[in-house]
């Protein structure tokens, strides 16, 4: 259940990633010296942050599926390979090409950006503890501390 979990949070972060930080950094980037304090700048900012947050959220959660990261980020990678081999169909394969969206995900993936948090969200897949879940044997030793009267409750006496 945690994995299917995860493959729907992976659905939610590849579209925070496309829609979210893609207009956000053309808006940021079309600003031109102008103040991030406006509306426009507090908008794009936000967008930014708010996928950088989620990304961030289920990159150092240990209860979240690895599975969550891992396929967006193997999606971003095999696209910035794709861009060294043959720039022209990778370029094609970007959807919404007309919109902002289309157009930051092209500029993120050109720049290499993509491909750099692609690599970072890879990461969870090399480690093992975000494969399983909860551990079983520190389930019990809590158990065994309630039942025996050593359990701290994180208040000050």
């Amino acid at each position: 259940m945690r994995h299917l979990l995860g493959i729907v949070l992976a659905v939610l972060l590849a579209a925070a990633l496309f829609f979210a930080a893609s207009w956000g950094y053309v808006h940021l980037v079309a600003l031109h010296g102008a103040s991030l304090t406006s509306t426009r700048g507090l908008e794009a900012l936000g967008a930014l942050a708010g996928a950088g947050l989620l990304l961030g959220i289920l990159l150092s959660v240990p209860q979240v599926s690895a599975l969550a990261t891992v396929l967006p980020g193997i999606v971003l990678v095999a696209w910035t390979v794709l861009l060294a081999v043959r720039e022209h169909t990778a370029l094609r394969y970007i959807p919404m090409k007309g919109e902002s969206f289309g157009q930051g995900f092209q500029t993120l993936l050109t720049t290499g950006v993509l491909g750099m948090v692609g690599v970072a969200m890879i990461i969870p897949l090399f480690v093992p503890r975000r494969w399983r879940g909860p551990d079983l044997a520190d389930m019990a030793d809590e158990d065994e501390d309630v039942l025996s009267g050593t359990a701290t409750t994180g208040l000050l006496s």
